[in-house]
């Protein structure tokens, strides 16, 4: 009984320590100029039927195998603002990508096009997948999520790990 005991209290202790690597490696990432949103947050938001525009900064690739779900597609390295044609510079949008260093880098893009109410998604992708919310594709729910690389995919802890 003991070291079944032990073995729960070290699972926890290294899942603690997993959050405690990826938190500190995400606030050495972004930029104190956006504010963020929770994966928390956000969720409760969208349980409580506020409307937010998703806007998804990965690539295609990644935003077709999974992606929040309603989210728009924006890219990162070929970004395109028309992604948010129609949208009003006051609406609450939320940008995110796979750990939200992109995500970070659009969402300012989008602060000097005038947009107001721009949030940047803490943790992106990852942490959302991570914390048991659900992602979507072309065909519905999916467990898949694009990983970017192998590097990067080590945060994530969740999901089907895709990486073409």
């Amino acid at each position: 009984m003991k070291y079944v005991f032990f073995l729960y209290i070290m699972t926890i202790s290294l899942s603690f320590l997993g959050q405690k690597d990826f938190d500190q490696m995400v606030k050495g990432l972004i930029s104190k100029d956006v504010p963020v949103l929770t994966v928390e947050s956000l969720n409760k938001s969208i349980s409580n039927g506020d409307v937010v525009v998703l806007l998804d900064a990965r690539e295609p690739k990644e935003f077709t195998v999974s992606h929040l779900e309603n989210a728009l597609n924006c890219g990162y390295k070929s970004f395109d603002a028309d992604a948010l044609a129609g949208v009003k510079k006051s609406a609450p949008v939320v940008v995110y990508c796979s750990v939200g260093y992109r995500s970070d880098q659009i969402a300012a893009k989008l602060i000097k096009l005038g947009y107001t109410n721009v949030h940047n998604l803490y943790g992106g992708i990852f942490d959302w997948v991570n914390t048991g919310y659900p992602v979507f594709n072309e065909n519905g729910k999916t467990n898949q999520i694009h990983g970017y690389d192998k590097n990067w995919g080590k945060w994530l802890i969740a999901g089907e790990k895709v990486f073409k």
